[in-house]
């Protein structure tokens, strides 16, 4: 039975990073960290971004905004390192490359991470009952999304994230297709994790994340962390880094923040008529992922769905995965499909949480 997380645990997730998971705790980073930053374990740095007149505008403006101290935020973005590989990490693969999903899906339904994820799940069994009890997602949803995301604590990223963050706030790409609303998205976060660290009484510097700035067990960006992450632990603090409970508290409220449905399937299997003139593939395509289309109204357009996809009640989406020079796999996303792919913006990455999940489940089961 869903429920509802109480206002005093979202308080918490608003102003807390946990002291135990960056063990400074400084309102102002010292002095002499831009002459000997921490290093970055991933990479080469390059300069400092106290010499960039831009940055150093926008943490004025950021500190007036958010009522910070002004010094502050100005030292923390000026003692930031451009990280060069950073912004080619971000472009999208050159034109012409195929997508696989046979191949992405051998990258996370391995060996490694269903049993990772078997010992994952039995040692936060209670944890994760007590999650699908309180929010409605599936425990498997919650393996698979952790699973993927950092083989369940595995690989939560060495970058700093602060460096991580300004690096993509000031220097994303431009050759990228969406590169001024992917500039604006991180300066957003960027303002999200200064804020959220001036407010905990934590030094910027301290935690490491992925190079795009996601942190913990769940990768959540700043933002995420305080919209969505709780203390489902009790302790009274929120860590994403060292607390399983926190990370798959904080996962499912992400989901039911995002439209997660309790008991309803993620996707059907789809066949297609057999008279090709009867399939109007481009028609069920056109949405995307967005669930658009009623069952009957799928059907009508030439997708045959399985008995309990012809039942479903609400929006369906056709999900085209491609398989590189072989034919096409396809599925009948619902809105927890879609609610998937709001972690990550991918079909791909959407079927791999779902199979990742199943195939840990079904090693628990046996």
């Amino acid at each position: 039975m869903l429920k509802t997380v109480s206002t005093a645990i979202l308080l918490i997730a608003a102003c807390a990073i946990s002291a135990s998971a960056m063990a400074q705790k400084h309102h102002k980073p010292a002095k002499s960290r831009a002459a000997a930053p921490s290093p970055n374990a991933a990479a080469p740095i390059g300069p400092a971004y106290a010499t960039r007149p831009e940055a150093l505008l926008f943490a004025d403006d950021l500190a007036e905004r958010r009522n910070l101290d002004r010094e502050w935020v100005r030292q923390a973005i000026g003692q930031a390192r451009f990280l060069p590989q950073v912004p080619k990490l971000m472009l999208p693969p050159p034109k012409g490359t195929a997508k696989n999903w046979r191949v992405y899906r051998s990258r996370f339904i391995d060996p490694v991470r269903i049993r990772a994820g078997l010992r994952f799940w039995q040692d936060n069994a209670e944890t994760l009952a007590r999650a699908e009890s309180e929010f409605g997602v599936p425990a498997e949803i919650i393996v698979g999304i952790i699973g993927v995301e950092t083989i369940y604590g595995q690989q939560m990223g060495n970058f700093r994230v602060m460096d991580a963050l300004v690096t993509l706030a000031f220097d994303f790409p431009a050759a990228h297709p969406r590169a001024a609303e992917r500039t604006a998205f991180f300066q957003r976060e960027l303002e999200q994790f200064l804020s959220l660290t001036h407010r905990s009484n934590v030094d910027p510097f301290e935690p490491r994340g992925s190079y795009a700035g996601a942190m913990g067990l769940g990768q959540f960006m700043p933002s995420s962390w305080v919209r969505h992450a709780i203390d489902f632990d009790g302790d009274g603090r929120v860590d994403l880094f060292n607390s399983p409970a926190d990370a798959i508290g904080s996962v499912a409220n992400y989901f039911i923040a995002h439209g997660w449905k309790p008991g309803m399937p993620t996707h059907y299997s789809v066949q297609f008529d057999a008279d090709p003139a009867r399939v109007q593939l481009d028609e069920l395509l056109a949405p995307d992922i967005l669930p658009t289309f009623s069952a009957a109204s799928m059907q009508a357009k030439g997708a045959v769905l399985d008995a309990a996809g012809a039942q479903h009640t609400g929006p369906l989406a056709l999900v085209e995965l491609q398989n590189g020079g072989d034919a096409p796999s396809y599925v009948a996303g619902t809105e927890n499909f879609y609610a998937i792919t709001r972690y990550n913006w991918s079909s791909y990455y959407a079927m791999a949480v779902i199979e990742l999940g199943r195939e840990v489940a079904a090693a628990r089961a046996r």
